[in-house]
């Protein structure tokens, strides 16, 4: 699990102003449905799409991804053990079988999960995908030169707190099975339920031990999906992308790999980004972007154009941004300072400062508001959406701070929308009207992180923010508020300290489960006994806006990645 500032590059707000060439639209349509790529209105095969981004596709070797990188690049040529349901909405938000037969069969628990493979999968140059290639594929993610991946492997199957990696070590994981060709099978050290929803992470791409070529292996990698890399320029900044011969459609019911080349173009300005698909000129006319968002300026210049209020797709991605208590520190220590803070928050000025209700959405619940997560509706603290100034000050009265408090906000100075200035200067605004006088302090962004992050330095109150790696209350709540994953000695994001031996229970009880709807419940309820501490403020959730060129067809977005999932792209 990461928070948004280590993963900014998936999903964060560009809030970026320019003039769209032709005018624009104020927002997309709601649900970006299929759209044809042919005269008979289905999509069609052929063509080149570019994508154009800010930040280079840096890492590309599977074992330094973290998770699957998204609706994007990765996964054209990285297939998985399992992988999303690349449906629209809430649809996509399920887990589904990819190289394997099915989502896993689990035992003991959920401490064991088996996966067979399918029949008939091909590398790039025609020779078979094994279980000794994801086993391999798996034991080199613990390589320290191959570092950057998601660390659950290490801390879940047994042996992976002390594997280097098999460029060190001769043998391999005891706890990573294949007993023949087809079979796999994970030992893990806890019941994790959500374990197919982790393998659908590059981690568990396939890797051919004699083709592994180190740190140099992300320039060719060899390809187990519909495309294969022929050129990795600058780390990622300039990507070719031509179709794997061998990848057979029968074996992978969820790419499409409609286009028959894919430019990835990196390293722009978001503005020019937005400008090129705006126009759409040329071969920006079949363009999309991966990772560059319509920030609220951009919202508000494009009104009135249908043609462009067409090609924009709204998307939801699990993500939630808050206040964080560190209850160590006075007067957080008090929960009805907390609770005073909580009544006191104008969610409208916070979310007008996010960039408004198209791109923000109120929050109230530390879930995201989606079904998979486990979302249960609820509202400890009733602030209505300008705040219950009210009852903040009775609160403050009763914690002996009648004539008022002094506190401090910790902020990044990053324009991210997410921890920036203006969002801090919102909450200040509105603790000041019951009372608590508030002063920012403005940190540059890799200051911010180390600060909030840090048990020893870590300030009494900070902006945060929290992103999931798959559709599940599991990698939400436990990082955040299970007490055994604090950090004293790196990075720790259980902010206010949390150790509850029953809410720890409870997370390992739900672990064991492996129905996700069954889970998802449980979750919800966890969160809501979490709430009633006040240990969280939740703000806002966020929603993406991105444009796409005209040329463009097929637009799938999904509740999993809330980006335009680009397997599923086609043409004109």
């Amino acid at each position: 699990m990461r928070q948004m500032s280590v993963i900014s590059r998936r999903v964060a707000a560009a809030a970026v102003s320019v003039v769209l060439a032709g005018g624009a639209a104020a927002c997309g349509p709601e649900k970006s449905g299929a759209q044809g790529g042919g005269a008979d209105g289905a999509p069609k095969k052929g063509g080149t799409l570019t994508v154009l981004n800010r930040g280079p596709q840096k890492q590309f070797d599977p074992a330094r991804l973290y998770t699957s990188g998204g609706g994007n690049v990765p996964s054209l040529v990285y297939r998985t053990l399992t992988t999303r349901n690349r449906e629209n909405g809430a649809e996509g938000t399920k887990v589904v079988p990819d190289l394997a037969t099915d989502t896993g069969t689990p035992s003991d628990d959920a401490k064991t999960w088996t996966y067979k493979l399918k029949d008939g999968l091909k590398f790039e140059d025609g020779s078979p995908i094994t279980s000794a290639d994801i086993k391999y594929g798996v034991e080199r993610s613990f390589a320290a030169e191959l570092s950057g991946g998601a660390p659950y492997l290490r801390d879940w199957l047994i042996g992976g707190d002390t594997y280097q990696g098999p460029y060190k070590e001769k043998k391999g994981l005891d706890s990573i099975e294949t007993p023949d060709a087809k079979t796999i099978v994970f030992k893990l050290k806890k019941s994790e339920g959500d374990f197919p929803y982790f393998a659908t992470s590059t981690q568990f791409a396939p890797v051919p031990k004699a083709k592994d070529t180190g740190a140099k292996y992300a320039e060719h990698p060899v390809s187990s999906g519909p495309y294969k890399v022929v050129k990795n320029v600058g780390d990622g900044e300039q990507l070719t992308l031509e179709r794997n011969p061998h990848w057979s459609e029968a074996t992978d019911k969820e790419r499409h790999a409609y286009p028959d080349r894919i430019e990835v173009r990196s390293g722009l300005a978001p503005a020019v980004i937005n400008q090129r698909l705006s126009t759409g000129s040329g071969a920006d006319a079949a363009a999309i972007t991966t990772d560059t968002n319509l920030g609220p300026a951009e919202l508000a210049q494009v009104t009135g154009d249908k043609k462009l209020a067409a090609r924009v797709g709204t998307g939801h991605f699990g993500y939630t941004n808050y206040l964080a208590f560190n209850p160590k520190a006075k007067p957080f220590d008090d929960p009805k300072v907390r609770e005073a803070i909580s009544y006191a928050i104008n969610r409208t000025s916070v979310v007008n400062a996010a960039g408004g209700s198209s791109l923000a959405e109120p929050a109230t619940t530390f879930l995201p508001n989606q079904k998979s997560f486990g979302y249960t509706a609820h509202d400890h603290f009733p602030a209505g959406a300008k705040g219950d100034v009210d009852k903040a000050k009775q609160l403050l009265k009763e914690a002996g701070h009648e004539d008022g408090l002094e506190i401090t906000l910790t902020h990044s100075t990053a324009q991210n929308a997410e921890t920036s200035p203006e969002i801090a200067t919102a909450v200040q605004a509105a603790l000041k009207d019951a009372g608590i006088k508030v002063k920012l302090e403005a940190l540059e962004d890799n200051d911010y992180e180390e600060k909030v992050h840090s048990v020893d330095k870590q300030p009494g109150l900070f902006l945060a923010h929290w992103g999931a790696d798959w559709p599940s209350g599991g990698p939400f709540l436990a990082p955040v508020f299970d007490g055994r994953q604090i950090v004293k000695d790196g990075y720790n994001f259980n902010a206010s300290r949390l150790d509850d031996s029953k809410i720890n229970d409870e997370i390992d009880e739900i672990n064991k489960i492996t129905d996700h709807d069954a889970a998802a419940k449980r979750w919800g309820a966890l969160d809501k006994k979490i709430g009633e501490q006040a240990l969280t403020v939740p703000l806002f959730h966020p929603v993406y806006k991105r444009l796409y060129g005209k040329d463009v067809k097929n637009v799938v977005i999904s509740d999993w990645t809330g980006v335009l999932d680009i397997s599923q792209v086609a043409v004109k």
